[in-house]
């Protein structure tokens, strides 16, 4: 049974292409540095980005409070300009009623779409899906995230199907990294304004092959320009070999992220950020640096050798 949806209009849709995960920067005293965060957002639009995933785990969300979530949001959507889509989570409440509340406020801030989490709704799928269409403004594209934390849990292939037939999710953060279910994914949602982007590196080319509108995870915070030289190359000869080198280089996610991705632009793009995170405080392996110098080393070969895009180096 189709879930009934109260306004027929076209729900506006999103971009297709790369959607980095973005992460909030701390000062030193732990407060969100917006410097560093305006200079993410001039980064991404700098590297090709088309849309920005704002208020995520990256950012994140469970550890900011509810006045630091709005406001980091509402910052983003000022600073971008509309030059990308930006679409915001950060609905972590255990409680439907909570997670409405805060989306709407969330709303009424203007970004391209709200995004609800699969694992902070219950059992009853539908039910709260119906609960959401009715409560969220009309004109507010929706999204839906299989956050990993504090739990993952994917979405059934009826799920998968029930939101699309909605007409009112335009926005998927698949982090099922499992191709076979990718697949059939994309052939569930053609044709409707449900858009899905691959929040997996290793699986990225083939999930575009198979019909997936992009990318959005954690590498586009590392060599952002390297995954829309993918996706906006995908026919090319030289795609695939980057692609494949991409999912071993996404590896470097286990390094205690986001701390690997802060350290990482501070000494490779130039940024003044600290490693200060709220959820972790340990990057895992001593030899964090040379292993961010490899992944750093081996980007540039792509853009020097294969893609001929130019260096990243810093002079």
């Amino acid at each position: 049974m189709k879930i009934s949806v109260p306004d027929e209009k076209k729900t506006k849709t999103v971009a297709d292409g790369i959607w980095p995960t973005m992460i909030t920067p701390y000062t030193e005293d732990g407060r969100i540095d917006y410097s560093q965060v305006e200079r993410l957002i001039e980064f991404y639009y700098e590297n090709g980005m088309t849309g920005i995933f704002a208020i995520c785990q990256s950012s994140e969300m469970f550890f900011l409070d509810e006045k630091e979530r709005l406001e980091l949001a509402d910052f983003i959507l000022k600073a971008n300009k509309g030059r990308m889509d930006i679409v915001v989570a950060g609905t972590v409440d255990d409680d439907l009623e909570d997670q409405l509340s805060f989306a709407k406020k969330a709303a009424e801030l203007g970004p391209d779409a709200v995004v609800f989490l699969r694992n902070r709704l219950s059992d009853d799928f539908r039910g709260d899906l119906s609960k959401i269409i009715a409560a969220m403004p009309s004109d507010m594209p929706l999204g839906m995230y299989e956050c990993p934390y504090p739990f993952k849990r994917y979405l059934t292939d009826d799920e998968v199907k029930a939101i699309a037939d909605t007409d009112r999710f335009v926005f998927l953060k698949d982090t099922v990294c499992d191709i076979a279910a990718m697949r059939r994914r994309a052939k569930i949602v053609e044709g409707s304004s449900f858009k899905l982007y691959n929040a997996n590196g290793a699986t990225f080319y083939d999930s575009v092959l198979a019909g997936y509108n992009g990318y959005s995870g954690i590498m586009a915070n590392f060599h952002p320009d390297l995954y829309a030289w993918v996706y906006n190359n995908i026919n090319d000869l030289r795609a695939p070999i980057v692609a494949r080198m991409l999912g071993v280089m996404s590896l470097i996610e286990c390094r205690g992220y986001p701390i690997c991705a802060k350290t990482y632009l501070r000494r490779f793009e130039g940024f003044d950020m600290t490693d200060i995170c709220r959820s972790v405080s340990y990057n895992g392996v001593p030899a964090l640096d040379d292993e961010l110098y490899d992944v750093f080393c081996l980007g540039e070969y792509i853009r020097e050798e294969i893609i001929k895009t130019g260096t990243h180096r810093k002079q």
